[in-house]
């Protein structure tokens, strides 16, 4: 059994604004909503994981719940041993040299596969599709 921790410094990013500087797994749940995994390292200590969503609009969850099912449901998928950095990233509305950045988060898997830590945080006043 997995868990989860998270801090109340993650809970304290989520006032921030966050700034944003192949593979064919998708999310598919009527809880979770669609994602791409668009890069995913798969090597060494610290490791980078993108991921794109089609549209966030809250329906009857607010966007935060929408992107942190997403984030919760890549973070149980990852097994090897490692640190994680996340980001999930509107698949449109992003320029070359910056993406539509609507979240990012770390997650810690430890030796035996087990998720030990996650944080989450949203960019603030990000919309997805990008008006």
């Amino acid at each position: 059994m997995r868990t989860r921790t998270t801090t109340a410094a993650a809970l304290a990013a989520l006032t921030l604004t966050l700034t944003a500087c192949d593979s064919d797994t998708e999310g598919k749940s009527s809880e979770v909503p669609p994602y791409k995994i668009v890069q995913q390292d798969t090597s060494g200590d610290s490791r980078d994981l993108v991921v794109e969503v089609e549209s966030i609009d809250g329906g009857t969850n607010s966007a935060f719940d929408d992107l942190h099912a997403v984030f919760n449901n890549v973070a149980d998928r990852l097994t090897d041993e490692a640190d994680y950095r996340v980001s999930i990233n509107c698949s449109t509305g992003g320029a070359a040299k910056a993406d539509n950045r609507l979240a990012n988060g770390t997650v810690r898997v430890d030796s035996t596969g087990t998720l030990k830590e996650a944080n989450f945080g949203i960019a603030q006043s990000q919309t997805c599709p990008k008006a």
